[in-house]
């Protein structure tokens, strides 16, 4: 494939899923929970920038009071390369205000792709040739490609979408049409999805050429479109909270999916780091200075590496501190960390924390 990609990294979330040590100015994204020494950005534009080719092809949006730690965190994006959304809209006004100037930049038959800045990927060579291969996809089809990353489990965390008719080979990948989106499924219809061998978790990676997005918004989400039309990101104000799997891809004809396994994780919550570090012979996942008496099964973090966290029968439980701000939640509860976070954010005497 001789056509680049235009990689465009979405870095405007939250993470409150990792409070306390993800905040509203240092979200996520900004942080390493790996153990490779970068954050996740950083990680996430390191992949890309051979996809890209240079800097000048990499392109980053983000939340406006995260722009100033985009900028300290990426020193080498041009800095018209960084677009500042005035408020998050979520991923459909982002997605269409990117793709809009992109293409102003490189053309309506430029290839763009979207990628969450807070993904883990394991293979990095196998993951830059499946987007090359869905890119080839994407132009021989005039389509909108997604990753399908192949259940290793029956998540009840991640989006699905179930394939439809074969449509060819790329890359030496098979891809598919998309029979349709589901969102997060219970226990026993996850097991099913996966028994079925036709779905895949949604990875929320995309990559098409921009004339056929465009294309798609204006049919499928005027609301957004005919506004940044006629005014850029001045509309953002005026514009609705919608996802771009409601906006586009729920809706579209133009969805093809591309099964995958190249090791990859959403990084969602603290379990995801006990998935990315657990060692066998370990009976914790340790990020801190940490004395467990019969404590197992548990991830132990603190910022501050002086500190010790001591621990006595603890048994399937996350402990985190970070300045202030103390956090203790049994592993099958950490996705209720967001409503933690917002009932601090609902007392004026926590809102310091967030």
């Amino acid at each position: 494939m001789s056509q680049t990609v235009i990689p465009v990294i979405l870095a405007g979330g939250k993470g409150e899923r990792f409070w306390p040590v993800s905040r509203r100015q240092h979200p996520k994204q900004f942080l390493c929970l790996d153990g490779s020494g970068l954050s996740l950005l950083q990680s996430t534009a390191k992949r890309l920038l051979p996809l890209a080719g240079n800097w000048e092809s990499l392109w980053v949006i983000t939340a406006a009071h995260l722009a100033d730690g985009i900028r300290s965190q990426l020193p080498q994006l041009p800095d018209s390369n960084l677009l500042i959304e005035p408020e998050g809209k979520d991923t459909a006004p982002a997605v269409a205000w990117a793709t809009l100037e992109v293409a102003k930049r490189h053309g309506d038959s430029a290839i763009a792709g979207f990628f969450p800045a807070d993904h883990w990927i394991a293979d990095e060579d196998a993951y830059r040739d499946t987007l090359k291969a869905a890119a080839e996809l994407a132009i021989e089809k005039s389509a909108i490609a997604t990753l399908g990353i192949t259940p290793t489990f029956p998540a009840t965390g991640y989006g699905y979408i179930e394939q439809g008719d074969a449509i060819g080979s790329f890359g030496n990948l098979p891809a598919y049409t998309v029979a349709r989106f589901t969102e997060k499924p219970d226990q026993t219809t996850a097991q099913d999805f996966i028994a079925s061998g036709r779905f895949s978790w949604n990875s929320g990676m995309f990559i098409f050429p921009a004339a056929i997005m465009l294309q798609e918004l204006d049919t499928h989400a005027s609301e957004i479109m005919v506004p940044l039309r006629a005014k850029g990101v001045d509309a953002y104000s005026s514009l609705n909270k919608l996802s771009i799997d409601y906006a586009v891809m729920e809706k579209t004809d133009k969805a093809c999916v591309m099964p995958v396994s190249f090791g990859w994780d959403d990084l969602g919550d603290w379990n995801a780091v006990e998935r990315l570090l657990k060692s066998p012979e370990q009976p914790n996942v340790e990020m801190a200075q940490h004395l467990g008496l019969g404590t197992t099964g548990s991830v132990i973090y603190t910022s501050d590496e002086d500190e010790v966290v001591v621990t006595i029968g603890l048994e399937d439980v996350v402990v985190v501190r970070d300045g202030k701000a103390t956090l203790v939640v049994h592993k099958s509860r950490t996705q209720d960390i967001k409503k933690a976070v917002k009932a601090l954010g609902a007392n004026p005497n926590f809102q310091k924390l967030l």
